[in-house]
């Protein structure tokens, strides 16, 4: 029996042993580097092994890693303050992870309907949206493969086309209980789904109109990743509720879930809370993100080299058959294939690149915000490479 033996089968197969990282590389226990297009799921956007994120863990290690909440604690007071700022929101909340925050807003879409005298607050939610795999966020999440198996599902929730507001208006003058909407700007697992230009533009007026919270799940779509800090910077637009995590911590579990307005003030001590949840070292990996990305100007560099990447990749496989779709935002990249193409995934690492499949048939690039030009051009030429076998095979 082997140790993975004692770990629950939640991951399958998985067939690569990484042991190492640095910048844009990862080796594996034979030595072999490979150039890492998925950055963890968006999660390692400053690299592996960043010098300065691990100075920030180990000097905090050194000093106090864990007090809980019960206590002050000078770091997340202060990371809160530096997110408000970036974000023109008012209030943060900490926990651990992306499902952890938006489990964070839904709550305070139910205390904010129970507040009005709504008796069954309901969050209108997207199709092929995801948001986590607690029970509420999975519910949230509009994918039926990953519900499949844990009934009952949660009540109070709506769904709707993503990109459609002609339906969210449709739910509006049917469904008094709506109190708010849960949505990605761009649908990541969905298969990188961009909505049409003016939806978010469009979500914020409807949700203005019908007094509704406009909560944006920015898990994957923040820290940088898509050209901005946070993608609705990028729409002229400020939401209720926004939740972040994965970028955030470069790989130290943090997540967040901030507020603004009437949404800032519903909790109160006992209304939530996280043993864990923005602990001393994970505030200090996740503030010295912060000033590595204000300091390096990563995400406008991030914005150019996506341009530069999806360029690229048109020139290269726009016109191969197969090929349905380029589409992306900074550094968050879909190309979508007119098949299922799991098998890409080992195709591109025989190759020496690390992507994954979402969606069934969407290969999906993350790469780190500081991916090099000349790993650029190299993730072009081995991701071609794969395509080109893939189709062809």
């Amino acid at each position: 029996m082997t140790m993975g033996a004692f770990l629950m089968d939640t991951y399958g197969e998985r067939p690569l042993t990484l042991v190492r990282g640095q910048g844009a590389r990862l080796y594996d226990e034979a030595g072999r580097e490979y150039l890492d297009a998925l950055s963890g799921i968006a999660v390692c956007g400053l690299g592996h092994a960043h010098p300065e994120i691990a100075q920030a863990i180990c000097e905090q290690a050194s000093q106090l890693l864990h007090c809980s909440n019960l206590y002050r604690n000078p770091l997340q007071e202060e990371l809160a303050a530096r997110l408000c700022a970036l974000t023109g929101l008012e209030r943060a909340f900490f926990a651990n992870s992306g499902a952890e925050a938006n489990e964070a807003a839904l709550k305070l879409a139910r205390l904010f309907g129970h507040r009005r005298g709504v008796k069954t607050p309901t969050v209108v939610v997207m199709e092929h949206a995801f948001h986590g795999r607690t029970l509420a966020t999975l519910t949230a999440t509009g994918n039926r493969k990953v519900q499949a198996g844990f009934e009952p599902l949660v009540a109070g929730f709506a769904r709707a086309p993503f990109g459609d507001l002609e339906a969210l208006e449709r739910i509006a003058e049917n469904n008094r209980n709506v109190v708010a909407v849960l949505v990605e700007p761009i649908q990541g697992e969905g298969g990188v789904r961009i909505p049409p230009p003016g939806y978010m533009a469009g979500l914020r007026a409807l949700c203005d109109r019908q007094g509704w919270l406009l909560m944006l799940d920015e898990v994957q779509t923040g820290n940088g990743r898509t050209g901005s800090y946070y993608h609705y910077q990028q729409h002229g637009i400020l939401p209720d509720v926004m939740t972040t995590a994965k970028g955030l911590g470069n790989g130290f579990p943090i997540g967040a879930c901030l507020a603004r307005g009437e949404a800032a003030e519903l909790f109160k001590p006992g209304s939530h809370g996280s043993t864990f949840g923005g602990n001393p070292a994970a505030c200090a990996a996740a503030l010295a993100v912060l000033r590595i990305l204000e300091r390096d100007d990563l995400c406008r560099r991030a914005g150019r080299l996506g341009e530069r990447l999806v360029a690229e990749l048109r020139t290269h496989l726009g016109d191969l058959p197969g090929v349905v779709e380029i589409r992306g935002s900074g550094l968050m990249i879909g190309i979508e294939l007119d098949r299922p193409c799991a098998a890409l995934v080992a195709e591109a690492a025989a190759r020496g690149l690390l992507v994954n499949v979402t969606a069934e048939r969407v290969i999906r690039l993350l790469p780190p915000l500081v991916l090099s030009e000349e790993e650029c051009a190299r993730l072009v030429e081995r991701l071609t490479a794969a395509v080109r076998a893939f189709l062809t095979a």
